[in-house]
């Protein structure tokens, strides 16, 4: 996008509505009442009350389970993308046009104004990608990575080498983590078929599962934690678990499915995952945790899952027992940082410790502010907490305008 086309209007129109009115809003769609709406996704219709007046928050899984039900996109429910007011509140949405530009050649040789660079600098390229993605650097991600995808492009239809099949396949899972966490769930399915594609002439059998990998995020964002579960279940008995690589590919899948049991209420099973996933990871010596694909398969990682089933399960009291038990080193990902804030920040304000709340989230603005302020859950959370307050507190004012509320 470039410094001429940026549109206001692009932003959707109901950004500042609370959650709650927009789950009405597609509940009145398809002409339903509460009642109606609560059978069908089988929940309590005072729950739906209660969060259509916003007097609750609404949790991803209910979030998923409205979306699935009415027929129409999480993004949607979740008001998602969060677009600024000008160009500098929106500068983390302009590289979406550039990569779906760089996603559209495929099979077509970009035409470059100058070579692209050599193969070994796009390697040290995707590496400090990668770095940026996980301290969640939205803007320096997107503004990089349309460059990186084209060349990779051309490098690959050019020469036919697993090793650059391997770095598109990198660029490929990058967009889709871009893309869904801003809320373009169309660019990162685009993103993760193309992913698949390239794994197929990369030469490495790990990138065919970590395609899986990206696919249950994404449908786990998109409502499907049924469809998720179902894949992750799937694969994860299909992974070679000979090498280090290959137990964190394989932990990992256990740890999405663990989510994955969690949002559709299946304690048992989630925390069967979860331990099949801690359990690997003592299979790991940690001078073997090379993490060639970023996937931070760690005890701190194990750890912070373990409070977001809990959190995700509405267990609350278990959640903020199992945070008081560890200290998030700052060798893990800003963004899981970040992430594991934010379930806090739930899980307190579900208990009504609303500075408790407050502060958790501060902490993960602090981490990783682009991933925070654009977080559903982080915003839902702010959301909630002003009407909590008979005096709102200036940093939580500071807190809503930063985040546009």
């Amino acid at each position: 996008m470039t410094g001429m086309d940026w549109d206001p209007d692009l932003g959707g129109s109901g950004k500042l509505e609370p959650t709650g009115v927009r789950i009405a809003r597609a509940r009145k769609r398809r002409g339903w009442t509460q009642n109606g709406l609560a059978a069908k996704a089988n929940v309590s219709r005072s729950l739906i009350a209660q969060v259509e007046s916003g007097h609750k928050p609404a949790t991803p899984s209910l979030v998923a389970i409205v979306a699935r039900t009415c027929g129409v996109d999480a993004a949607e429910i979740n008001g998602q993308p969060y677009r600024g007011s000008d160009k500098r509140t929106d500068a983390v949405h302009a590289a979406i046009p550039v990569i779906r530009r760089a996603l559209a050649y495929a099979d077509i040789a970009p035409e470059l104004e100058i070579p692209p660079r050599p193969l070994e600098v796009l390697a040290v390229e995707m590496t400090a990608l990668q770095k940026l993605q996980g301290s969640a650097a939205h803007v320096a991600v997107g503004s990089r990575l349309p460059a990186a995808i084209e060349e990779l492009t051309i490098h690959t239809l050019e020469s036919g080498l697993p090793g650059a099949w391997r770095l598109l396949h990198h660029s490929y899972a990058l967009v889709v983590s871009l893309a869904r966490r801003l809320g373009y769930n169309d660019l990162a399915h685009v993103a993760i078929e193309r992913g698949a594609a390239a794994a197929l002439r990369a030469n490495d059998p790990h990138l065919q599962h970590l395609v899986s990998l990206s696919r249950t995020t994404l449908l786990l964002t998109l409502g499907s934690g049924d469809i998720a579960l179902t894949l992750a279940n799937r694969v994860v008995n299909n992974v070679d678990q000979s090498t280090p690589t290959g137990l964190e590919v394989y932990g990992s899948l256990h740890l999405r499915a663990a989510v994955s049991a969690a949002r559709m209420g299946r304690a048992s099973e989630a925390w069967d995952h979860h331990g099949h996933a801690a359990d690997t990871v003592a299979r790991i010596a940690p001078r073997d945790r090379l993490d060639p694909h970023g996937l931070q398969l760690n005890p701190a990682n194990v750890a912070i899952h373990g409070c977001a089933l809990a959190t995700e399960l509405g267990d609350y009291d278990t959640a903020i027992r199992l945070d008081a038990d560890f200290k998030l080193p700052t060798s893990l990902y800003g963004e899981r940082r970040a992430h594991h804030e934010i379930d806090m920040a739930r899980a307190h304000l579900w208990l009504n410790e609303n500075d408790k709340s407050l502060n958790r989230v501060l902490k993960a603005e602090r981490i990783a502010p682009q991933m925070t302020r654009f977080h559903p859950m982080a915003r839902e959370t702010v959301r909630q907490l002003g009407p909590r307050y008979r005096i709102v507190p200036e940093k939580l004012r500071a807190l809503e305008a930063r985040m546009a509320l």
